[in-house]
């Protein structure tokens, strides 16, 4: 908890922060690669520094924490939190890394807003950082300390490789360090690049929760710039046999047990932990009410269509929806167009769980809000800066 006069003193002066996050931030990364040039080849993804991406997200998060404290407006504290802490732990952040960050944060807020930054207003802003700094410290120890290994990196031997469309390749792979993992998890995959870099990324586990037989699917990112550099280079190099790095299974938006109705929708690549979900649901032999909605380029960009055809018909509660932007190879059944929830069936009270690209699922959520779903009934797996912050 904040002290009365912090609160106080955040309160007056979120509009401030919030309104300059975009300086601030650029300022924040320039100093801190600057004197720590590490980082940014070791840790922090390079192709979303580059595209900008990344930029707002760490300081708009410490602003939406802020919010949460004083307004009690933005996501529920706890669940913006569990998220935060999953990728951390997946991505192998130390707590001594918090400090590094906050030294090079502060000094950019100074830069930026100057005389405004009185020491009542340093103090204030600095309660709230390491209020949240140590929540996540302590939450990402739990979540290592629970995981087999201690949640650390490990190698995992790619045992099989298959195309699954144009520009997705799943590789199988079996770790060192045999983990459990729960439908809708993700790994981390770690690679030093042809410049030395080491680069992570993560990658929702595509089949059927094992100990010891894991599955990525991986979508070649086009363009060639940073952006792709990791999903290029596996497409190019991973092959059967050969060994990759990566992280324990981490992740907060996992299926729950139960019988409560079921949403599960996504978009594009976003299908993976969907897959993961209808393969668990299939092989408990589940007789829930499922309603399983995807849209995609067109059948043949589609990764993992004929599996998840034949998951969700093995489900005697499910129900399949295919919806295609473009019309070639579309088959009896398929919907030519984008996602169109008001023509889909669904219960009236369920539970759901959306993956894929924000304006899709910001698209999905407004749609299941309207009809009364609750908010807190509505959950979502983001890769890369969560700009959803705030305004879930």
């Amino acid at each position: 908890m904040l002290s009365p006069e912090s609160a106080a003193t955040v309160r007056a002066t979120l509009p401030a922060i919030g309104g300059a996050i975009d300086d601030i931030s650029a300022r924040f990364y320039e100093g801190m690669f600057a004197d720590h040039p590490d980082l940014l080849r070791t840790l922090f993804n390079r192709g979303n520094q580059a595209s900008g991406r990344q930029r707002a997200a760490l300081a708009a998060s410490i602003v939406a924490f802020a919010a949460g404290l004083v307004e009690r407006s933005g996501p529920p504290l706890d669940a913006m939190l569990a998220r935060i802490s999953h990728k951390h732990a997946s991505l192998g952040v130390t707590a001594e890394q918090y400090d590094v960050v906050h030294k090079y944060l502060f000094a950019a807020i100074d830069e930026v807003l100057g005389g405004a930054v009185t020491p009542e207003v340093g103090q204030a802003w600095d309660e709230v950082y390491w209020l949240m700094a140590d929540a996540l410290i302590r939450s990402e120890a739990r979540l290592r300390g629970a995981s087999p290994g201690g949640g650390a990196w490990r190698r995992a031997t790619v045992t099989e490789r298959r195309d699954e469309t144009p520009d997705v390749v799943s590789f199988t792979l079996r770790p060192e360090v045999p983990a459990a993992f729960a439908p809708g998890q993700y790994v981390s995959v770690a690679v030093t690049l042809p410049d030395g870099a080491r680069q992570i990324r993560q990658y929702s586990l595509s089949g059927a929760p094992s100990r010891d037989r894991w599955r990525v699917s991986v979508k070649r990112a086009r363009g060639g710039g940073p952006d792709g550099e990791v999903s290029a280079w596996l497409h190019a190099n991973a092959r059967p046999g050969d060994t990759l790095t990566v992280s324990a299974p981490f992740g907060d938006v996992t299926l729950p047990e139960g019988e409560a109705p079921l949403l599960l929708a996504s978009a594009g690549i976003g299908v993976t932990p969907v897959v993961s979900m209808a393969a668990h649901l299939a092989a408990t032999g589940s007789r829930r009410r499922v309603v399983v909605v995807h849209g995609d380029r067109s059948p043949a960009d589609h990764a993992h269509r004929e599996e998840l055809e034949s998951l969700v018909a093995a489900l005697p509660g499910a129900t399949l929806h295919l919806f295609y932007r473009e019309a070639p190879g579309a088959q009896a059944g398929h919907r030519v167009g984008r996602v169109d929830l008001g023509a889909v069936d669904l219960p009236g009270s369920l539970v759901a769980y959306l993956c894929g690209p924000l304006p899709f699922m910001r698209d999905v959520r407004a749609h299941l809000l309207a009809r009364g779903i609750p908010a807190g009934a509505v959950h979502y797996e983001v890769f890369g800066p969560d700009h959803w912050l705030g305004r879930s």
